[in-house]
């Protein structure tokens, strides 16, 4: 070998002996790993090349979960409910005490001596995270007279989750405006016959224990009945559907079908009007229930 080569030949070992160095500590790294990971990892780990052997020790590692922000809408709720019970010539009283400790740098109400009785309710209607951990909180409250005043309140959240402070007074807003509801997807009317009558008859077992509920269900469904019932009884009064094949009035074996069951219930203390959700399969000649839903509009047609 020529002089003026042997220092670039040196190196060229040094780099080959370097990167044989790396794979062998690669290797033992992963094999070390595979066998706290089990055998089959440990398998994977012996016959994969130095490229597998980094992704499979990268995928052994462990991961630490993602910290979410904590939501402050039930703290800005109780500030406002304090604040709006306290007064400034009253320091001392417990829901001034609290209020003050929820927003330091926030003054009290400075009340009249006519003034009204504070809020008989106080909701959290939405949260929005503003910039870093500031969030803006849109309370409600609700007075005897019917009067419905909306807050919003500036607070702030700590890192860790488990901390807030509200930064400033809170600011009467216009309340959320009505919303336009989809149509329904309950367009087919259902006459009277066996489907109409099952889900009276079922409701009024599931309602005020006008017999078993267990009757009225398919197979391999569980639903318990309310209790202890709260009405005396129960009186249909609309029967509407997604599918035509409700208006048919037969129960054909297989037939599947969505209603919105309109009820009138009655207790001691009135009538109430009631809606419910309920998918029914056809068995036997007969409608039986598998499924009951209140409240969530089925706007896609159809449930899972």
């Amino acid at each position: 070998m020529p002089a003026d080569k042997a220092p670039s030949a040196l190196v060229a070992s040094g780099i080959t002996l370097e990167r044989m160095r790396r794979r062998v500590h690669l290797t033992r790294l992963a094999a070390w790993t595979a066998i706290a990971a089990g055998p089959t990892a440990l398998c994977i780990a012996i016959t994969s090349g130095p490229t597998t052997v980094q992704a499979a020790v990268a995928q052994a590692a462990p991961t630490r979960p993602v910290a979410q922000r904590s939501d402050p809408a039930g703290f800005a709720q109780l500030f406002v409910g304090a604040w709006l019970h306290s007064s400034a010539d009253d320091a001392s009283s417990a829901q001034a005490r609290l209020a003050q400790s929820m927003a330091p740098d926030v003054e009290l109400p400075d009340r009249g001596e006519r003034a009204q009785p504070g809020p008989e309710s106080v909701t959290a209607v939405r949260s929005a995270p503003r910039s870093g951990d500031v969030w803006s909180v849109t309370v409600a409250a609700q007075y005897a007279d019917g009067r419905l005043l909306t807050f919003a309140v500036p607070v702030v959240a700590g890192r860790a989750g488990g901390s807030f402070t509200v930064t400033g007074a809170p600011g009467v807003v216009a309340g959320p405006v009505q919303a336009k509801a989809p149509q329904s997807p309950y367009q087919v009317p259902v006459p009277e016959g066996r489907l109409s009558s099952s889900v009276g008859e079922f409701l009024s077992a599931y309602l005020a224990g006008a017999g078993e509920v267990d009757r009225y269900l398919a197979p391999g469904v569980a639903l318990s009945a309310v209790s202890p019932a709260p009405f005396e009884g129960v009186r249909v009064q609309q029967v509407r559907a997604i599918e035509e094949a409700a208006s048919a009035g037969k129960a054909v074996d297989g037939a599947a079908v969505h209603v919105l069951v309109q009820v009138e219930a009655r207790d001691g203390d009135g009538r109430w009007p009631l809606a419910y959700e309920l998918a029914l399969t056809a068995r036997s000649g007969r409608w039986e229930v598998t499924g009951l839903d209140s409240g969530t509009p089925l706007l896609d047609g159809g449930r899972s």
